[in-house]
C-alpha cells in the first residue's frame, strides 16, 4: 500500500485506475478508427482536436462515476458488476445528449458513442473481477500486531478489517500487562508487553500499531526501538486510523498528538495559489453553469412562493460572521414556529424541488459570489450557524479549529458524509475537518473538487 494525502490506498486501487484508464483510451481510439476507417489523414486531425479529449473525458467520467458501485476499498468480488455499472452508463447516455445540445459540431453518432461506451464497460467489468480474483488468490500482504487491549485497540482491529484491500492481516492484541483474557475482538491475545519480541518473530509481524489508551509506564520503548532499527514498521494508532478512515477520531486522539503529528502546514504560497483557483474557478463556475442556475431558478418559482436566493449568517474565518447566499430549498418560514433546526435528511421543511436540489447540491452553486467576495473557499469546512456554533463549541473539543480557514462550498466531510442532523453528526464531520486541515494542499482541494463534481453528476448526495 502507499499513502496518498496521508490516507493508506491500495495497490489494487492504483492498479485498477491505471488499467481502466488504458481501456478508456483504447476504446475512444477505437470510436475514432471506425468513424474513419481507411481515412488515417482524418483519424490523426481527429485523435490530436479537442472533439476527441471532449469524448475521452466523458467516457472516463462516466466509468468513474461507476466507481461508486465497485467497493474496491473493501475487497468486494461482485458478481453484480454490470447491474452496479448500468446506472452511471444511464446517466452518462443521458449527459452526453444535453452536452451534444450544447456543443452540436462535436456530435460522432450515437452508435459510435454506444459502441464506446459498451466496449469500455465490458472490458473493464472482466479487468475487475480477473484483478479481484487474481488479488485475493496471489497477495499475501502483511502481518499486523496491535500492541493494546482498549478502545483504541479494538476500534484499529475493526478498521484494519474494514480495508481488507490494502491485506494488513492482524495476528492478535499484546496487552500493557499480563492478561488471562482468551481472545479480543476474535484475535488472540498473546500475553504483556514482555513477550513482543518473541511474538514478532514467532508471527512474522512487519507492521506494530501501538493502540495504548494510557502510555505512561505502559509503552515498551527499548523493545520497539530494537524492531524499528531491524525494519518492523511502527506507527501509533491515532495516525494509523486517520489513514485508514481519512478522519483524525477524537475519541481516540490525545491532544499532544495535534501537536507532534506531521502536517497542519499552510505555507504563503499554498494560501496564495489556494486564493487564485477560488477566484479563477468561481468565475468559471458561474459562466459555465449559469444556464443550469437560471432553470433552477425558474424551477424554484415555480414550485413554490418566496425568493429564488437565501440568505443566511454563518460564521466563517477566524469567527467573523457573514451572509451565505444559496437557492431556496424550503418553503417560505420554514422556521418559524421551532425557530433554527438542523438540517437532515427527508427534511419536511423542504420543497419538492429542494429535495433534488440538496442531493445534487444545486442549492450551493451561488456561494460562487461569496467566494469571489473572500468570505468563502471553493473547498473548506462548510460553515456553520452562530446558533448551532455556541452549542457546538461547548460540547466538542477543538471544534473552533475549523474556523482557522475559509469555509468552503464544498468540503471533505461533505464527500465523506451525509448531511448533519445532530451533535454526533456534527463530531464526525469535525473529525473529518480536521483531517482536511492537517492535509490541507491545492491538491488535496483539486481531488474533493473531482469527488464534489461525481456528486453532482451522479446524485450521490448523503
Amino acid at each position: 500500500m502507499i499513502s496518498v494525502f496521508n490516507q493508506y490506498v491500495s495497490v489494487k486501487h492504483i492498479v485498477l485506475v491505471c488499467f481502466e484508464s488504458l481501456i478508456i483510451v483504447m476504446s475512444v481510439i477505437l470510436e475514432a478508427k471506425l468513424r474513419f476507417w481507411n481515412q488515417q489523414s482524418q483519424f490523426l486531425h481527429y485523435a490530436w482536436s479537442s472533439d476527441f479529449v471532449l469524448h475521452l473525458l466523458t467516457v472516463f467520467v462516466l466509468i468513474q462515476g461507476a466507481r461508486h458501485y465497485y467497493k474496491v476499498n473493501t475487497g468486494d468480488v461482485g458478481s453484480d458488476q454490470p447491474v452496479r455499472l448500468a446506472p452511471a452508463l444511464a446517466m452518462g447516455c443521458l449527459l452526453m445528449c444535453l452536452l451534444y445540445q450544447v456543443f452540436p459540431d462535436i456530435f460522432v453518432g450515437s452508435g459510435m458513442l454506444l459502441l464506446t461506451l459498451i466496449v469500455a464497460a465490458v472490458t473493464i467489468i472482466a479487468m475487475r473481477a480477473g484483478l479481484d480474483l487474481f488479488w485475493q488468490a496471489t497477495t499475501r500482504g502483511k502481518n499486523v500486531l496491535i500492541l493494546g487491549d482498549g478502545l483504541t485497540a479494538v476500534a484499529t482491529a475493526r478498521e484494519v478489517e474494514r480495508r481488507s484491500d490494502l491485506k494488513m492481516n492482524i495476528v492478535g492484541f499484546l496487552t500493557p500487562a499480563n492478561s488471562d483474557s482468551n481472545g479480543l475482538f476474535g484475535y488472540p491475545i498473546f500475553g504483556g508487553k514482555d513477550k513482543l519480541r518473541s511474538v514478532v518473530d514467532d508471527r512474522q509481524v512487519s507492521r506494530i500499531i501501538v493502540a495504548l489508551d494510557e502510555l505512561r509506564n505502559a509503552l515498551p520503548v527499548r523493545e520497539l526501538v530494537w524492531l524499528r532499527i531491524r525494519g518492523v514498521e511502527v506507527e501509533d494508532a491515532q495516525s494509523a486510523l486517520a489513514s485508514l478512515t481519512g478522519r483524525i477520531w477524537l475519541q481516540t486522539t490525545r491532544p499532544s498528538w495535534l501537536v507532534f503529528s506531521a502536517g497542519f502546514q499552510r505555507s504563503r504560497s499554498t494560501r496564495l495559489v489556494k486564493r487564485f483557483l477560488d477566484v479563477t474557478l468561481s468565475i468559471i463556475g458561474l459562466i459555465v453553469l449559469s444556464p443550469l442556475m437560471c432553470l433552477t431558478a425558474i424551477a424554484i418559482w415555480l414550485d413554490s412562493s418566496g425568493p429564488i436566493l437565501y440568505r443566511q449568517v454563518r460564521v466563517g474565518l477566524g469567527g467573523k460572521e457573514f451572509d451565505l447566499i444559496k437557492f431556496r430549498s424550503m418553503h417560505l418560514n420554514a422556521e418559524a414556529e421551532h425557530g433554527a433546526q438542523w438540517a437532515r435528511q427527508g427534511d419536511p421543511r423542504q420543497t419538492r424541488v429542494g429535495q433534488s436540489l440538496r442531493k445534487y447540491r444545486l442549492d450551493e452553486l451561488p456561494q460562487f459570489i461569496n467566494v469571489i467576495r473572500g468570505e468563502m473557499s471553493l473547498v473548506g469546512p462548510r460553515p456553520e450557524r452562530p446558533v448551532f456554533v455556541e452549542q457546538l463549541r461547548e460540547l466538542i473539543p477543538f471544534y473552533d479549529e475549523r474556523h482557522s480557514v475559509r469555509p468552503g462550498v464544498t468540503g471533505w466531510a461533505q464527500v465523506q458524509y451525509r448531511y448533519g442532523s445532530s451533535v454526533d453528526d456534527a463530531v464526525r464531520k469535525l473529525e473529518y475537518d480536521l483531517f482536511y486541515l492537517r492535509c490541507l494542499s491545492n491538491a488535496f482541494d483539486i481531488a474533493i473538487i473531482f469527488q464534489t463534481i461525481r456528486v453532482v453528476l451522479f446524485g450521490y448526495g448523503r
